[in-house]
């Protein structure tokens, strides 16, 4: 029997039972339904419970009801109970929830319907990944992880008005003890859920940089912002170790994440996306804690990209070396190029649209939820939610558009609101369909604030 909760919730598993004979139920279940069945596989783990139940007599002889209780909580809309070796009744089905108490917050009543959908399912998307601190899913992962919570923090901001969800996250990395593996110096990429094997993602301590600025914004506690200042002076000692005669970046070690689209396929020697990053966390620490020589480092940084990665029309994604016959390394301009790469420009103020008018009207007119299919500037490599999506809108509302951006938001996220009730990792099922960073599409609704809270 497959069941329904409506909408993808998370939760304890409840179910009142009368097994008829000695019997294993399995429960397995998923966000989604495949071909229209449930692949309790799909995301990498095995989504399924079992229990070994046996009848059990009233005093009369007959079947008593049970009450079970799964141990752990998870994230579903649909649910398969299978038995094995003989009958089970299912009496009632449902779910102990699992959410921060967070009100609907009351500018969605005004909405157009498909707005308001929208809205509720970021709403619930926030829900499920703030019950504690801030997290990227509710089902596979569970943990919290830099980049997406730069994200969240302003959906928390603009639904609660509370730094406190944030405050216990940005904690966690300040008291981080050492990860083996990793480099003291650098910032773990989720704590305290994160693996033991060293492997860590550079760009996402750049980020926390990023939301540590907005936090301060927001009103934050400027003795946690403070605090994080020998830290933050830390990695960036780290990461300099990996600069070259240029100044930047190059063959970074460990997991180089820019998102899920392309855009990581091109990742090395010398990523520009990456190094755009590098030259917003360069700026924002300078800010943050008055030091005139990594605002000058930045500067000059800007620069250099805005000569290297621009070619005539796009920003290219990177360079490589490649080896010549003597053995000897020349650097190598590829074309590959990613409509993300182009977001990172604009979002970290390498590129605006004064500076580079005909690429901001190609990216406003021609690019968008519609691109591929139209079939626009397909040598461009398209972009995904995480987070070459979101970067566009954000840009896009930065400047101003935001009729547009509401109008995108909707192309993107309508039949994610339709299908699970949350709103997605990716712009496909292939994924996790309840990510925390995600739930930000509530900060493009409603009146218009800016979505920084700041």
């Amino acid at each position: 029997a497959i069941l329904d909760l409506g909408a993808n919730r998370t939760g304890f598993l409840r179910l009142r039972v009368r097994p008829e004979a000695p019997c294993r139920l399995f429960l397995l279940f998923d966000e989604i339904l495949s071909d229209g069945d449930v692949d309790f596989l799909r995301l990498s783990c095995c989504n399924a419970v079992r229990f070994d139940l046996a009848p059990r007599r009233n005093p009369d002889g007959s079947i008593r009801d049970q009450e079970l209780l799964t141990f752990e909580p998870y994230t579903l809309r649909w649910l398969k109970a299978v038995a094995q070796d003989g009958p089970v009744d299912i009496l009632e089905a449902g779910m102990v929830e699992v959410a921060a108490p967070t009100p609907v917050p009351g500018f969605l009543s005004g909405l157009p319907e498909s707005h308001r959908r929208i809205g509720l399912a970021a709403w619930e998307t926030y829900r499920q990944n703030a019950v504690d601190v801030f997290t990227d899913c509710p089902s596979r992962e569970r943990a919290g992880w830099l980049c997406d919570s730069f994200f969240t923090a302003r959906t928390a901001w603009r639904l609660t008005g509370s730094l406190e969800a944030e405050t216990l996250f940005l904690e966690n990395f300040l008291l981080a003890e050492r990860v083996p593996g990793l480099d003291p110096a650098m910032f773990p990429m989720c704590y305290p859920a994160d693996h033991d094997d060293g492997v860590f993602i550079p760009n996402w301590g750049m980020w926390l940089v990023l939301q540590l600025e907005e936090f301060a914004g927001r009103s934050g506690d400027p003795a946690l912002v403070e605090a994080f200042r020998p830290k933050v002076l830390a990695m960036l000692a780290f990461l300099k170790r990996f600069e070259n005669r240029d100044g930047l970046l190059e063959r970074l070690p460990s997991w180089v994440f820019v998102e899920w689209s392309r855009a990581n396929d091109f990742v090395q020697d010398i990523n520009y996306p990456t190094n755009m990053l590098y030259a917003a966390t360069l700026e924002t620490a300078g800010r943050l804690y008055g030091d005139e020589g990594l605002l000058a480092k930045a500067g000059d940084l800007k620069s250099l990209i805005r000569r290297r990665a621009f070619r005539s029309r796009f920003f290219r994604d990177h360079d490589v070396y490649v080896m010549e016959e003597d053995g000897s390394f020349r650097l190598d301009a590829p074309a590959d190029c990613t409509e993300t790469c182009q977001y990172y420009a604009f979002f970290t103020g390498i590129a605006t649209p004064e500076s580079h008018p005909w690429l901001w009207t190609r990216l406003v007119e021609e690019f968008g939820p519609e691109r591929v299919r139209r079939g626009h500037w397909m040598e461009v490599h398209p972009s995904n939610a995480f987070i070459g999506n979101f970067l566009r809108l954000e840009c896009l509302w930065q400047a101003g558009l935001h009729d547009q951006v509401r109008r995108e938001v909707e192309a993107y996220f309508d039949g994610m609101a339709i299908r699970t009730g949350t709103l997605w990792e990716h712009d496909s099922d292939v994924a996790s369909c309840c990510h925390g960073f995600a739930s930000h599409v509530l900060c493009w609704l409603g009146n218009g604030e800016t979505p920084t809270g700041a």
